[in-house]
This record gives C-alpha cells, structure tokens and sequence, in this order.
C-alpha cells in the first residue's frame, strides 16, 4: 500500500468514527442549534460577496466540484450572489468553459450590479424567474445539454416548491455529478428558529428529500459527507447521482 492509498484509508476510517459516535453528533446538532439563532450562516464572503453558508458546506462543495468536474452548476436562489461566485472561482481553476447559471424569482438591482461586475462574472448566467416555472427549467435544459451537471437547490424552503424542483432538475443531475439540497437541517431544528417564513419543521427541505428518495432509485444519500463535516446544513441533502 503507497502512502497515498493509506492516509486514504486513515481518513475513511475517521469518518467512519464520527458517524458512529453518537456523543459527537450530539453536540454538534446542540451547537448549530445554538449559533442557528445568531445567524451564524449569514457572516461569511466569498471574494468580497456574501454567501449566506456555513464554511463546512463550503469544504465539502468545493471537494464535491474538484472531485466530480462538472461542467455546469445550476443553483437555485441567487441571493447576494456569493456562491454563485464560489462555484465560478472554481470552475475557473479547473479551467476549461464551465460556467453556473443562477436562478431566483426576483435578483434584486443591487445584487446583480455587484454580480456582474465581479471578475468571475464571465463564467455567470443569471435567470429571473420562479425555479419551477417552464422557462426557468428550459433555461437549465438549455446550458445542461451534453454537460455533466450539479445541481444546488437553495430558493423555497417548503416541502411542495423543494419536492417540485426535485423532480424538475433532478433529471439533469449526470452520473457520480451531485444534487445538493440545502437547509434540510430546518427539520431538525426548534419552531422558534423559523419565524415569519411558511417553512419549518414538518414542511420543509428534508421533508421533500424523504419523499424523493421514496420514489426515485437514480440518487443516494452520502452519508459520509454529513458525518465529517459535523456542522452542516444540509444533513440528508448531498445526494449523489449513482445511475445514468
């Protein structure tokens, strides 16, 4: 075995440790918890832009986009734009046309402004429209043919608009490429965390990921993921394409 293939397996075994030990999934639900009520997912940026995540989730997508090559990342819910310039910095570094294209219902002025002047803007399509209207899923059909493809869901939290978005962008999702549903971990949560927003526990992104999976053979879940990061959002939303 090269050292290579051995630290490999060190840390395979790690993660494998953290998943089993309940103590530390424990506190690490008790802490997201905890800092969930100060916003803590609202206090980073990405090259000067918000990106409104928590720096876990970033590890992990940045290891999931090196890893995986994809040619396309469609995410739903611009915001700020930050991770939309997250995901293009690094397309940019793995070279190649790769670009992202980022849908919301409404992209504030100001967001796009700052969007578009941004350095990584040349490897940015914007799309103003509901993510489960037709031209918002034409305009994803559009950029993904003959790509490989991620996708990231992170617009509507409720389980009827994250179930529907599922199914319409899922199928773009190309193989050993991931589908990556955000804020799941709102299931999870107390009531209290989730005021004035028609989401929360019971009705919300995990909800509609449960009822994926029930019906859908093309995904599964990676555990491993959740399991190293600890802290995450999104515990049950990495979802990796594992049939064509």
């Amino acid at each position: 075995m090269d050292e290579i293939e051995r630290f490999a397996r060190e840390v395979a075994a790690n993660i494998k440790g953290l998943g089993e030990d309940r103590d530390v999934q424990a506190l690490s639900r008790i802490w997201i918890r905890e800092v969930t009520r100060h916003k803590y997912g609202y206090n980073f940026s990405w090259l000067g832009r918000p990106i409104i995540q928590t720096p876990q989730d970033m590890i992990a997508l940045q290891e999931i986009v090196w890893r995986t090559r994809p040619d396309l990342i469609v995410e739903t819910g611009v915001a700020h734009g930050g991770s939309l310039i997250f995901y293009a910095s690094l397309l940019e570094l793995m070279g190649g046309d790769g670009i992202v294209l980022g849908i919301d219902i409404d992209i504030r002025a100001h967001n796009r402004a700052e969007i578009e002047k941004h350095p990584m803007a040349k490897r940015i399509r914007l799309f103003q429209g509901s993510s489960i209207d037709q031209p918002a899923v034409a305009e994803a059909c559009k950029h993904a043919a003959g790509k490989r493809v991620m996708v990231v869901l992170d617009s509507d939290h409720t389980h009827e608009h994250v179930l529907k978005e599922l199914a319409l962008y899922s199928p773009f999702v190309t193989k050993d490429c991931y589908l990556v549903v955000f804020d799941t971990l709102l299931d999870d949560m107390p009531d209290d965390l989730v005021q004035n927003r028609p989401w929360g526990r019971g009705n919300n992104p995990k909800t509609a990921v449960q009822e994926f999976m029930r019906h859908n053979d093309r995904f599964a879940i990676d555990k491993d993921i959740e399991h190293k990061l600890l802290i995450t959002v999104a515990p049950d939303g990495y979802l990796k394409c594992v049939k064509d």
